[in-house]
């Protein structure tokens, strides 16, 4: 209560094929480093443009470095902070300040490197200090306050995102990845905040420690507090579809007369990089959202991880993975092996069944009931790999979308980006032959309707699979090869030596 709020940021909707900025601008300031290359505006000291120079847009497009923060166009992202009081004037993020360089560049040897913007009013003079490391996507953000007047004065530091939406429009993304807004507190933990949460008024949460942040797809921006800064996490929308997300001090910072004093902030503006993310903040790492089935998915990343530092090509680290999953399934696939070859022996019994009783369904089931009870046949034991498999299959696919580190990885040949489709079918199509394979090797279904649907899933999943991430389908195809070499193996020596 009595805590003022960060003045609305004027933000008009861009014209149809505008190009300049939609917030005001005052002088650019330049910052590169080994893995960023930066833009500040002496306009509130806002970090206005941000490109990620190992993170190329496409493996069509190496030599552009991906933008994360842009202030202009449709998808306008900037990171905007200041100071609030009430018992004088504070520069925010609408205050220009004054710089006496306009490119400041991380010299060869040196860790970090300092970009100071000066404001001063009266008795009271504001220094912010942007700090960028080398080899690291965090940047220290603090302001240096100095009270030369005769009265002490009060303030409070705040820090904020201001992004635009606009929704994937892709069609080979079977489920789109999540963009919004997220908070992290010691006491709830992880719970993401969407843009649908603040225009709905989202009444914000006060904690102390955790970090709010911006998630898309493989990158997240997030302002860190103190841990030991009581907050408040709040949202707002500021017109023309763009959206505010942030964080203020709730406990003021005093700087008496004649004293100086410090409001600091850390931010993360770069890929989900699993290893960084845990060394920033604690569970920033949870950013990478895998969704319910976390529990399955992360220890597959960690693994695929391994695999991949020991051999160095993430698409042979998802056929080793296949090949361990297959292993660890590898006693309940082989019960169900033998149950669905134990079916192939008493076809013929079956459809002499069929024959038998014709049209009187009761009948017929009465009878392969007792067929498959004197034979010790469990009818559905062959649905038990693919029972075991979807929740694999679907934590594997939230791995493949969600995980930076797979983004533009290449594999063999034609296939440079596994987390794309193929981009000629080939997978898909090897992958239809080898599901097309296993049914001559099923038991075939005495119902006619029946044995027509299961030639046509071949078909249905191929057409499915087209616009799947080409490392999921290797995983798949993979996984069918393996199944196909361990079902025949089973059925050729129950059919040539009896049961087992």
């Amino acid at each position: 209560t009595g805590i003022p709020s960060a003045p609305k940021t004027d933000t008009a909707a861009p014209t149809a094929g505008a190009t300049e900025s939609v917030i005001a601008r005052g002088q650019r300031v330049r910052v590169t480093t080994d893995v960023i290359d930066a833009s500040i505006d002496t306009l509130g000291g806002d970090l206005r443009e941000l490109f990620l120079r190992n993170y190329p847009v496409s493996i069509e497009k190496r030599e552009q470095p991906f933008q994360l923060l842009r202030d202009e166009g449709a998808e306008l992202f900037i990171m905007q902070s200041g100071l609030l009081g009430t018992d004088g004037v504070y520069p925010n993020h609408k205050t220009a300040y004054r710089t006496e360089r306009d490119h400041f560049e991380l010299a060869a040897g040196a860790d970090r490197i300092e970009v100071p913007l000066t404001w001063r009013d009266g008795a009271l003079t504001v220094t912010k200090v942007l700090t960028f490391h080398r080899n690291s996507y965090a940047i220290d953000v603090r302001y240096e306050i100095r009270n030369d007047g005769a009265t002490p004065r009060n303030l409070y530091g705040y820090s904020q995102f201001v992004r635009s939406h606009v929704a994937e429009s892709n069609y080979l993304t079977v489920i789109p990845s999540y963009t919004g807004g997220a908070i992290y507190s010691p006491e709830k933990k992880y719970q993401k905040i969407d843009f649908a949460d603040i225009v709905d008024k989202w009444p914000g949460r006060d904690v102390t420690g955790g970090w709010v942040g911006m998630l898309q797809h493989y990158f997240v921006g997030a302002i860190i507090p103190p841990a030991d800064a009581p907050m408040q996490f709040y949202g707002d929308t500021a017109g023309a579809g763009r959206y505010i997300f942030g964080a203020k001090n709730l406990r003021a910072t005093t700087v008496p007369p004649g004293a100086s004093a410090r409001v600091e902030y850390r931010y993360y503006l770069g890929p989900k990089e699993q290893d960084r993310l845990e060394k920033i903040a604690p569970g920033l790492q949870l950013t990478v959202d895998y969704g319910w089935l976390t529990v399955v998915a992360a220890p597959l990343f960690w693994i695929l991880k391994w695999l991949h530092d020991f051999i160095g090509n993430w698409g042979w680290a998802i056929v080793v993975l296949t090949l361990l999953i297959k292993l660890m399934f590898y006693p309940l696939s082989a019960a169900s092996y033998k149950s669905m070859a134990h079916m192939r022996k008493v076809q013929p019994r079956l459809v002499a069944l069929k024959e038998r009783f014709g049209d009187d369904r009761q009948k017929m089931n009465q009878a392969m009931m007792e067929l498959y009870k004197t034979e010790k046949i469990n009818p559905l034991g062959g649905c038990l790999p693919i029972l075991i498999q979807i929740p694999v299959f679907i934590a594997l696919y939230w791995v493949l979308l969600e995980s930076v580190e797979l983004r533009q990885a290449p594999f063999i040949l034609w296939i440079q980006d596994l987390s794309i489709p193929d981009p000629y079918f080939v997978l898909p199509i090897v992958m239809g032959a080898t599901m097309l394979i296993q049914q001559t090797l099923n038991p075939a279904p005495v119902d006619p309707i029946q044995k027509k649907i299961m030639y046509a899933l071949p078909v249905l999943f191929t057409v499915f699979f087209l616009f799947f991430a080409s490392g999921l389908v290797l995983y798949w195809t993979v996984n069918n090869i393996l199944s196909i070499a361990q079902q025949w193996w089973i059925t050729h020596r129950i059919e040539t030596a009896g049961k087992t």
